[in-house]
């Protein structure tokens, strides 16, 4: 299980760099992310429970999509201009990480850690796009480097 978990944090530090870099990511990493977090997952809960927790994952996903589109709509913005289809392919490829809570607590903490970052890392200059996908990726790299070290039953607990 330790190197789905190194070859993740690799991943998720490749989407890093190119979100960082170019505002581009090869489409192909976030089925990768998708897959692999999915499989460690597996590895630690029965295939029902882990579907059940993909489910209402990627309901809160979507919820989370759809409000955002509402908002959009209603500031008179183009949805276009403002999330990524790379920000969206990877909110729902990461939808398969973790149980209910831990996901929730985690993806709700990694979008206030982007927002953090892209804060301190802005230097005033005005910049037309975040990367939030990047960003998103540092932390639950770091999540996941960090579960190396510790016990992470707690993070598929249901």
């Amino acid at each position: 299980m330790w190197y789905l978990k190194l070859i993740l944090v690799i991943v998720f530090a490749f989407v890093l760099y190119q979100d960082f870099k170019s505002r581009l990511v090869y489409w192909f990493l976030y089925p990768i992310i998708g897959v692999l977090a999915f499989a460690i997952q597996l590895q630690n809960l029965p295939v029902s429970i882990a579907l059940t927790n993909l489910g209402f994952n990627l309901l809160f996903v979507v919820l989370i999509l759809l409000v955002s589109k509402l908002y959009i709509k209603f500031r008179n913005l183009d949805f276009k201009n403002t999330i990524g289809i790379g920000d969206i392919l990877f909110f729902l490829f990461i939808a398969g990480t973790f149980s209910i809570v831990s996901f929730l607590v985690l993806f709700v903490f990694s979008l206030v850690f982007s927002l953090i970052l892209h804060i301190v890392l802005n230097n005033k200059k005005e910049q037309a796009t975040v990367p939030l996908a990047g960003y998103m990726s540092l932390f639950f790299g770091v999540v996941y480097a960090v579960s190396f070290c510790f016990n992470n039953a707690f993070l598929y607990a249901y």
